[in-house]
């Protein structure tokens, strides 16, 4: 099987090019040890919970919605799943189906907006919004496409920013996350215009700041039960003083509140319910 060619469904006005810094950037950091780990950490995650749902984990239909430069989506294709990679960054989504069609992989790459995804209703077990949400100015329709795609009981996983933690990778600015919504305008305007640096010359920088508080409600009005990083976390062969912390975190309020202060990123689990 060889990768589908990238094809361009984005909203007309839409900027799909890019700074070559930016993409140099991302073409090796997409590559590195971490941000393989961190996938496949997810991966597997996502697919301990179909699988704890009593669903069969295999031959899913998965689309990756901010795929970049593809390796999240090319490790689900190992593994025999149907994938479907999207992203704005025409450079980016080239790389990727490049990457896909070098290992053989059948990956579906198109150019296109989160906000307007071209993938029919109820079509997709799983949908990934890795670190996007954050750089959407519409953000809501991004969550309401990603509900109208995935069929009940499907999984979605969300990773973005968090209002609650002041350490942050979006802006080269310490504490940025605790900046007044002011303040933080301004620098927007700075990324976009003569500071490109605050942000590694990203096209699209962050715009919006979240907690899991707030996603999970908003999320619980599309149909959706949600789950934190702390509720994933899986206890088995860790020791007695990690299992007995993890216990406390996860039944005691202010400390799971403690702890996403103190973890960069929000995290979300989220699973459709039927009717939902």
């Amino acid at each position: 099987m060889t990768a589908h060619d990238p094809r361009s469904g984005a909203a007309p006005g839409l900027d799909t090019t890019s700074d070559p810094n930016f993409v140099a950037y991302y073409e090796q950091a997409s590559l590195s040890e971490a941000t393989k780990a961190r996938f496949e950490t997810v991966r597997d995650k996502v697919l301990a919970l179909i699988e704890k749902s009593g669903r069969r984990a295999a031959g899913l239909r998965v689309a990756d919605i901010g795929c970049g430069a593809g390796t999240q989506a090319t490790m689900w294709a190992e593994l025999g799943h149907e994938v479907f990679g999207l992203d704005l960054n025409e450079a980016l989504v080239a790389i990727g189906a490049r990457r896909a069609a070098e290992r053989g992989l059948a990956v579906r790459f198109d150019v296109g907006s989160a906000t307007a995804l071209p993938y029919g209703e109820a079509s997709m077990d799983v949908c990934l919004v890795p670190e996007l949400l954050e750089h959407v100015p519409d953000w809501e329709s991004c969550l309401r496409e990603a509900a109208r795609v995935l069929k009940p009981c499907g999984v979605l996983y969300l990773s973005t920013t968090n209002v609650l933690c002041p350490i942050q990778q979006e802006f080269d600015l310490p504490l940025y996350s605790w900046y007044p919504a002011p303040l933080k305008r301004r620098y927007e305007r700075l990324a976009v215009t003569s500071r490109p640096e605050l942000v590694n010359h990203a096209r699209y920088p962050a715009v919006h700041w979240f907690s899991f508080y707030g996603l999970r409600g908003y999320l619980a009005g599309l149909g959706f039960e949600s789950l934190d990083r702390f509720d994933m976390i899986d206890p088995s062969g860790r020791g007695v003083p990690a299992r007995l912390a993890l216990a406390a975190v996860q039944r005691i309020g202010p400390l799971r509140l403690l702890g996403h202060v103190l973890t960069p990123y929000t995290v979300v689990f989220a699973i459709r319910r039927r009717g939902g």
